[in-house]
């Protein structure tokens, strides 16, 4: 892996929610600061290196490494939740290299995982990008023979069967239709072709919103944010595959409440952080590679932050 070779682990700057170190995940794990913090971290929300066929400019593994790389720290990821807490590891998809068909690393990466902690499997889901380039471009634009990859995916799993939720803190707005039909109070009530009965006044009350599926669409799509401007700013290269805010978002206000504690050992360009403070929610964010911390800095300069002595 091309990670940045070990250093020592430094508090790179501090914001009033949270703090972000520059190390690998693994010595940061292993280190007397996140002793402070073990069964404290109510979700630990992360989107590690992909297990893709080919490297990449900010690292990764390939094949039976990658694998066995994960699992190895499932463990200690493990000892950081605090009771009811959660892990969602973001995966993305790999194809056999030269040839047009998909890897199964992706899924085996996430089975050792699950294994090597005796995590439950609690909800898969899918975070689809329409804006997404297409990929993997030899079979999609040169050969013609695959539709493009556009989606990631997101595995919530936890110690237990039954961590915190709740999904009353993701409703999405209601439609036009089912607007009208609170407002007229009448529809058709009866059997359905599946079996299913609604009754009279099964969806006659009025909940604040529509429960959401476990498909998210978010385009990554914008070039102007705070963080790409401060980037071209400061002469920095941004993360190259950023997660899209709307995904850390959603994670977070479903599984914690205000100040509960979100930790990302694999921070990037620290949308996590983010998305935690402007949340109200305590953070750790972990990242080894400095030019992308320095780079993070550009998600907070509307907030008040201290560079660490």
């Amino acid at each position: 892996m091309s990670s940045p070779t070990k250093q020592p682990l430094w508090l790179a700057y501090s914001t009033e929610h949270g703090e972000v170190y520059c190390a690998l995940a693994e010595q940061f794990l292993a280190s007397k600061v996140a002793s402070k913090y073990r069964g404290k971290v109510q979700l630990l929300f992360t989107s590690p290196p992909f297990p893709l066929n080919r490297k990449k400019k900010y690292g990764n593994l390939r094949g039976s490494e990658y694998q066995e790389w994960l699992a190895t720290f499932a463990p200690s990821f493990r000892k950081m939740l605090a009771p009811g807490g959660s892990i969602v590891l973001e995966l993305g998809n790999a194809w056999e290299p030269g040839r047009p068909i998909m890897s199964t690393l992706a899924l085996e990466a996430l089975l050792a995982f699950r294994a090597a902690a005796h995590l439950r499997l609690i909800q898969q889901f899918v975070a689809h990008n329409p804006a997404r380039l297409p990929s993997p471009a030899q079979w999609v634009n040169v050969e013609r023979i695959r539709v493009k990859d556009s989606f990631t995916h997101l595995w919530w799993l936890a110690p237990s069967d039954r961590p915190y939720a709740d999904n009353r803190s993701v409703l999405q707005a209601y439609s036009d239709s089912m607007k009208e039909l609170l407002r007229s109070r009448q529809y058709n009530s009866g059997k359905r072709p599946s079996g299913h009965k609604v009754g009279k006044k099964s969806f006659l009350r009025d909940n604040g919103g529509s429960i959401p599926s476990n498909v998210l669409n978010f385009s990554n799509t914008s070039s102007t944010d705070a963080y790409q401007e401060y980037c071209r700013q400061k002469d920095l290269k941004p993360h190259p595959a950023r997660m899209q805010t709307g995904v850390a978002e959603f994670f977070i206000k479903f599984l914690t409440r205000p100040g509960d504690l979100v930790f990302d050992p694999f921070a990037g360009s620290n949308t996590t952080g983010a998305m935690a403070e402007a949340l109200g929610r305590n953070w750790i964010s972990v990242e080894a590679n400095k030019e992308y911390v320095r780079g993070s800095r550009g998600r907070f300069q509307d907030k008040m932050m201290r560079r660490a002595s």
